[in-house]
């Protein structure tokens, strides 16, 4: 029997239109006195107005650029009176209210403002250095206090977020298969994270279109919703329930690579992982399921191939594959021991891809 530790939700979670308005109620029977605001520029703005005032006194912190281990030192070293940390914000921003809350023994209430990833509700942090480039990702053992969703305020984010957080959020899917899929006699709580998963790929890609399309009209439709729910829910309940068997394997581990490329830096998490998924399938030899998911990725304008991402050279090819296999990489997991493994399946994609 596999060994699987569960960290399937966070203590609290609402998701509704306008339930930031709410937000004050929802913590006034606590005995919180102060709380600390992690933030960016940009999304503090977007919040702002749509929360009354907090019951207790707070401070706002904005965060500078990277979710890394010194921006948790400064931001760390900056709280003395507070008794709980809100993040405002990206999945960076989450991931410092995160981490700050594990270094300070301190409950986090998260508030996303994109729908670009599953940090809101997955007990991890992701770290980079300070130029962007992937460093580690920490477990931690206390799941979020309260996560507070309003689509309503979400559906006014910038639509390339939520397609990128659609490319994130498929990789459940593919990533649990290969990981999963040699284990005969399944815990439940690995097939709760693998109907998790399927739910995942199953919502975006028949409501996906829908979404995006509300999103560019900034209409709060049931689908928007629905996707939001599952890029921000579901996708964290892979992970959450399935451990290291829902976490990531080949996809994210070129995603790693890729972020060795400078040219890669503007693109985001959503984007580079969504390339990485037709890798890891060109690795399984799985190239039927590569030609199925083209359509899918011209719908929502997702990479094909590296040129879209500025990182086709053969010294780019070069260092993804390199980076993508180090030791520590996930890659490892499905089997995959080499850098010229990875270099072959990058071309296949290329060469296949390359005419669309």
């Amino acid at each position: 029997m596999e060994t699987i530790q569960v960290q399937g939700a966070p203590t609290y979670y609402r998701c509704e239109p306008g339930i930031l308005q709410k937000v004050p109620d929802l913590v006034k029977d606590e005995t919180f006195t102060h709380g600390t605001i992690i933030h960016g520029s940009d999304s503090w703005s977007m919040v702002k107005p749509y929360i009354p005032e907090f019951p207790f006194a707070v401070e706002t912190i904005p965060y500078e650029g990277e979710c890394t281990h010194k921006e948790v030192e400064r931001i760390a070293e900056r709280i003395t009176t507070t008794d709980v940390l809100i993040g405002v914000g990206g999945g960076k921003i989450l991931d410092l209210a995160k981490a700050c809350g594990a270094r300070l023994d301190l409950p986090v209430i998260l508030i996303p403002t994109l729908v670009s990833n599953c940090a809101a509700w997955t007990p991890l942090s992701v770290f980079y250095d300070e130029e962007g480039n992937f460093l580690e990702y920490i477990i931690y053992k206390r799941s979020t206090y309260m996560v507070i969703v309003d689509p309503g305020m979400l559906v006014t984010s910038p639509v390339e977020y939520l397609r990128a957080g659609i490319g994130d959020t498929i990789a459940k899917w593919y990533e649990a298969d290969v990981l999963t899929s040699h284990i005969k006699e399944k815990p439940l709580p690995l097939e709760m994270a693998l109907h998790a998963a399927k739910l995942c790929r199953d919502v975006l890609f028949q409501e996906g279109k829908d979404a995006v399309a509300a999103n560019e009209n900034t209409q709060c439709t049931f689908a928007f919703t629905h996707v939001a729910e599952t890029i921000i829910m579901a996708g964290g309940m892979v992970g959450g329930f399935g451990d290291g068997y829902g976490r990531i394997s080949g996809a994210h581990s070129i995603h790693n690579g890729l972020t060795k490329v400078p040219g890669t830096h503007k693109f985001l998490h959503g984007e580079k992982v969504a390339y990485g998924i037709l890798v890891q399938l060109a690795l399984e030899g799985k190239t039927d399921q590569i030609e199925q998911l083209i359509p899918f990725y011209k719908s929502m304008q997702l990479p094909l191939t590296l040129k879209e991402l500025d990182a086709d050279s053969l010294e780019d090819i070069e260092t993804i594959s390199y980076y993508a296999t180090r030791p520590s990489e996930s890659i490892h997991l499905m089997g995959i021991q080499t850098q010229a493994q990875v270099k072959e399946a990058i071309l296949t994609v290329e060469k296949s891809l390359a005419s669309l």
